[in-house]
This record gives C-alpha cells, sequence and structure tokens, in this order.
C-alpha cells in the first residue's frame, strides 16, 4: 500500500487491500491461500519482502510461503523455527496493538536463533522513524476465539514483513491496516486448513470402501515378497510423502522396521543434500537416483521410481514407490569419474580437471577497474630469490545473506545467490595488499637425466615424490595438478605478489632435497613462473601466461644452478 497522509487514505489503497482479503478466501488450496496471503502483504501494504510462518502441529512455525525475493524463497521456505525461538520473539521488543515491532537496537540478540531469517545490509537511519535493515516487525496470526466477537484463540501462524517501500517505519494507518489483514489471513488460513482436513477425510472413506471391493490379497503378495524395495506414500495434502507402508526388502536394506518406516515421510529419510532431487521428483513417473539414510546413520544409494495408484473417480491416491539399491553401481561411477579427472601416476587433479576448476574462478566479462589481460601478461617478471615467508589467507568467493561478496556490487547478471567474485590480478607496480589467484607453473630442471640414466621406474617415483611435497607444501583449498610429463600447476587464491613469490621459494626448496628413487638418491632442481588470473582471460591464456613466466625464470639462472637452485 502505498504511503498516504495519516489520517487520509487513497480508495485505490483500499481497493488493493480489499483485493488481497478477497483472493486469500478464494484460493483453492492451502498452499495457494499460504502464498496468496504472502502476495497479498507485497501488493496491498507496501512491503518489499512477507514471509507466512505457518505453526504446525508440533507447534513449531516452518516458513510456508515468501514474497517479495525470490533467492530468499529458495534458501528459508521450508525451513522451520522452534516454538520456543518464536514465543521469546513475539515478547519482545514494542507492542504496536496486536503487532510487534523490535529494532535493530534490541535484535542482534535473535541472531543465532534456530528461526530461518533473511538479512539484507543497508545505512543506518538518518531520521527517527526510517527504516534499518536489521528492524523486524512481525504480525501474530490468531485463530478467531470460541466466543466470537473479534477474541483472539489460538495462534495459527506469524507475518514477518520487511523493507517498506518508503522507507519509514509504519505509522497509525500502516499498522492498523496490517494488523487487520494478519487477523483475516488468520480465518482465511484456518478455512483452507478445515477444507484440505474434510477432502483428505473424504479421500480417506472412499479408500477404505474401495480396499473393500479390491483383491487386497493379489497385491499384497506382490508388495511384500517383491525382491527390491517397495513403499507405499501418501499423496498430497500435509502429509505429502509420508510413508503408509513398507516391504521386507526396504526395510532390510535401510535397517529399519516397518513399524518404525511408518513414522518417516522419504523427504525425513533422504541425504540433506539430495532434498532437492526429491522435490523435483514427479509424483507421476518420477525417476532419481538420491541417498536414504539407513539405522546406523550410514547411507546408501537407491533408485527411486513412483507410481500413482489411481482410483477411477477422484484420481490420484497414494504413491507407489520402488527403491532399487545401485550403491555398487555408483561407487564405480565415481571411481571412473575420479579416474577421469585425475592422473593415475600422481594422483593429482589432470589437465582436464585443473581447467575446470580454472574456468570456474573465470568470466568473460572484464571487471570494473579490472587490467587487461594484455597489460597485466607483460608485467615484468620479478625473481623469487627471497626471504621464506608465510604466504597469506585465503580469500572465499562465498557470500551469504544479502552480503555481496567484494567486486560483484552491480555486476550485470549478478542474482545474488551464485556468489561469482570477479579475479583480478594485484597491481604489477608495487604491493598495495591486493590478493588475487595466483598461477603457480612449475617445470621439473634435470628430470629427463634421470630418467635416461636410471629408467622410467626412477622418473616415476620422482614424479611421485614432487606431487607429494607439492601437496603438503600448500593450504587446504589449494590445487596442485600435474599438466603433463615433468609440468605441475599449482593454484592459490587469496595471494598477492610478494606472498606468490614466497611460495615458489618454499615449494623450489622443498623440491631440491634428495629423493630415494630406486635405491639411490637423486636431485631435481624446478623453475617457477607466476601467472595471475582474472575476468576476461581463458584457462588457456592463464596457464600460457604462467608457463611463459617460467621459462623466464629458467633462463635466467645459470644452468648449473637449476638443480641446487
Amino acid at each position: 500500500m502505498e504511503t498516504e497522509s495519516e489520517p487520509y487514505v487513497r480508495l485505490a489503497s483500499l481497493r488493493q487491500l480489499h483485493q488481497a482479503m478477497a483472493d486469500m478466501n478464494t484460493a483453492r488450496s492451502l498452499a495457494d491461500t499460504l502464498q496468496t496471503v504472502a502476495d497479498g502483504v507485497v501488493g496491498a501494504l507496501g512491503y518489499e519482502l512477507a514471509c507466512v510462518n505457518l505453526v504446525r502441529p508440533d507447534g513449531d512455525l516452518v516458513v510456508a510461503a515468501l514474497a517479495g525475493n525470490s533467492a530468499a524463497e529458495a534458501l528459508i521456505t521450508g525451513r522451520a523455527g522452534s516454538r520456543e525461538s518464536w514465543d521469546r520473539r513475539l515478547s519482545m521488543g514494542e507492542r504496536w496493538g496486536d503487532l510487534v515491532f523490535i529494532p535493530h537496537t534490541e535484535g542482534w540478540v535473535l541472531d543465532d536463533d534456530d528461526v530461518p531469517q533473511w538479512y539484507t545490509d543497508g545505512p543506518a537511519p538518518r531520521f527517527e522513524d526510517e527504516w534499518h535493515p536489521s528492524d523486524r516487525l512481525f504480525a501474530p496470526m490468531y485463530a478467531p476465539g470460541p466466543q466470537g466477537g473479534g477474541t483472539s484463540g489460538e495462534l495459527v501462524g506469524v507475518l514477518s514483513v520487511d523493507r517498506p517501500r518508503n522507507g519509514r517505519r509504519p505509522g497509525a494507518w500502516g499498522r492498523e491496516a496490517l494488523q487487520m489483514y494478519a487477523f483475516q489471513a488468520a480465518i482465511a488460513i484456518s478455512n483452507a486448513r478445515l477444507r484440505a482436513n474434510m477432502q483428505r477425510a473424504l479421500v480417506r472413506l472412499e479408500r477404505d470402501q474401495q480396499a473393500l471391493r479390491a483383491s487386497e490379497e493379489s497385491f499384497r503378495q506382490a508388495f511384500e515378497y517383491a525382491p527390491s524395495g517397495m513403499a507405499i506414500a501418501e499423496m498430497g495434502g500435509d502429509q505429502h510423502g509420508r510413508i503408509l507402508r513398507t516391504n521386507d526388502a526396504l526395510c532390510r536394506l535401510l535397517g529399519r522396521p516397518a513399524s518404525a518406516m511408518r513414522r518417516y515421510s522419504f523427504s525425513d529419510l533422504v541425504h540433506p543434500e539430495d532434498i532437492g532431487t526429491l522435490l523435483r521428483t514427479s509424483p507421476e513417473g518420477g525417476r532419481a537416483e538420491l541417498r536414504l539414510g539407513r539405522r546406523d546413520g550410514t547411507f546408501v544409494w537407491v533408485s527411486l521410481r513412483n507410481s500413482v495408484v489411481a482410483d477411477a473417480a477422484d484420481g490420484p491416491r497414494f504413491l507407489l514407490t520402488h527403491v532399487e539399491d545401485i550403491e555398487e553401481r555408483k561407487r564405480r561411477e565415481l571411481q571412473l569419474a575420479h579416474r577421469a579427472s585425475h592422473d593415475s601416476l600422481t594422483g593429482l587433479p589432470n589437465s582436464a580437471e585443473l581447467r575446470s576448476r580454472l574456468s570456474a574462478r573465470l568470466c568473460r566479462q572484464q571487471p570494473h577497474g579490472a587490467l587487461p589481460a594484455a597489460v597485466d601478461s607483460m608485467a615484468p617478471f620479478e625473481s623469487f630469490d627471497s626471504h621464506d615467508a608465510a604466504y597469506g589467507p585465503p580469500v572465499f568467493d562465498r557470500g551469504h545473506d544479502f552480503d555481496f561478496p567484494p567486486g560483484t556490487e552491480g555486476h550485470e547478471g549478478y542474482d545474488g545467490y551464485d556468489h561469482h567474485v570477479h579475479t583480478v590480478a594485484p597491481a604489477a607496480e608495487f604491493d598495495d595488499g591486493a590478493k588475487g589467484l595466483a598461477v603457480l607453473f612449475c617445470d621439473l630442471d634435470g628430470f629427463k637425466s634421470i630418467n635416461d640414466r636410471f629408467g622410467h621406474n626412477a622418473g616415476d617415483a620422482v614424479l611421485i615424490e614432487v606431487a607429494r611435497r607439492l601437496s603438503g607444501g600448500v593450504r587446504d583449498g589449494d590445487t596442485v595438478a600435474r599438466l603433463g610429463g615433468d609440468e605441475f600447476v599449482i593454484l592459490a587464491d587469496g595471494l598477492g605478489r610478494a606472498d606468490a613469490q614466497d611460495l615458489a621459494v618454499r615449494l623450489r626448496n622443498e623440491i631440491i632435497q634428495p629423493i630415494r628413487a630406486e635405491g639411490r638418491a637423486v636431485r631435481v632442481g624446478a623453475s617457477f613462473g607466476i601467472g595471475w588470473a582474472h575476468c576476461g582471460m581463458t584457462a588457456d591464456e592463464v596457464l600460457k601466461s604462467a608457463d611463459e613466466r617460467m621459462y623466464v625464470e629458467k633462463r635466467s639462472r645459470p644452468k648449473q644452478h637449476r638443480r641446487a637452485g
């Protein structure tokens, strides 16, 4: 609802509010009602973000609908907060009638509770009634009391709203409108629940009547003695996916008795990383490969296939789910995938995997202020005969909530969710503390003579040991890859130029130590070239730049000193 001079309110604004209330009372299902309630807050009451937190049968509140931000919707919809945490929130702050306002000066104590939250950053208020990004405003939704007359009954849920479009805390009219809307929303949700319960009751009654006419025994035989897992789950309503019945094969696969299985739905058993896969699986002939939890806490890969057992008169009734153990096949697939992306001799990522990881950190668009690839590639090579110092901490490219990662503000195509960070090389002229993605190209000196004198087994032993030393000399999260032959590449994020040079010195000093190969001690040297990755370059361009600098470094030292360093 647009800002009005109180008590004057435009007739158009009242019509918007009336239409929003009419829409939520005419929605066809509980899910539609909840979403219509959230949409009405954004469309009619003048807030940019609205969330419907619905009380579950166990008393906790689940995020049932959200409007105004698709990224927030994807992140927190379906997550629950405890009733205890919500009661604490509703007992804090300022009381505006039935509304609860918690200013940012008090709300910080709630940052770490278990209620799903979504934050946006913003400047501090400039005047007294300006809305702060961390202000909270809640509108409890109470069912009408048993005596009627406007008395409040049990809590149905809570509307949480954020970011008024006018940037100010709501005045008397805005508060009254939100409170009235929450009261009507509670009635609409209660009615929708009642209709859903009645529909489920009718479906169950029809199912029982149909069961009397069906040939239960033939189905039971096929179900119970199937060689692979089978389950019957409820379809539709609040209990969608709840397991009604399982066969012996599924119980053995998951190590759970049939009586315990009836307490779960498939969403309770699936691995957290596979929840999205399960939700995207169509009830009608849907297939998915995901992990289900065993009683001992381990997970097993299964192929899950749904079929709808339908009633000729009223449509779908429940889901028949076939569960097949594919653990062994998945293990083989993972082994093959690892072999395809890793060097068979050293176990390091291979050339293809290196390019994939490097490309993932780059995009084709130049960030504002970044040096062009041609200019950066011409930066003078700095030798690294300097002191050995620890290099700096990594720079992470994963943001959270509405905190934009450095360098992404205003980036075209940035949606606040994938958190791409433009990769920019530190300035070549001076070290101002800037950090980037360093690419160290390593070529062994004297390796060919070892192969020629002692054989390829000795050469392989040297490569394996060099790979081990390189891997042990970098941080967790850095990449050490074998490009081919005696060439290795290190990707180290979050380094300044001095840091990268110090890292190269330390790695070279590790490599030149004696190596036991075929019963004898041998030595190899190493030449390093340092390139810098930034957006606008391809992976091959970055590697070529580092390779060229490696040859500059190799030629800069006399041949007799290359091995000993």
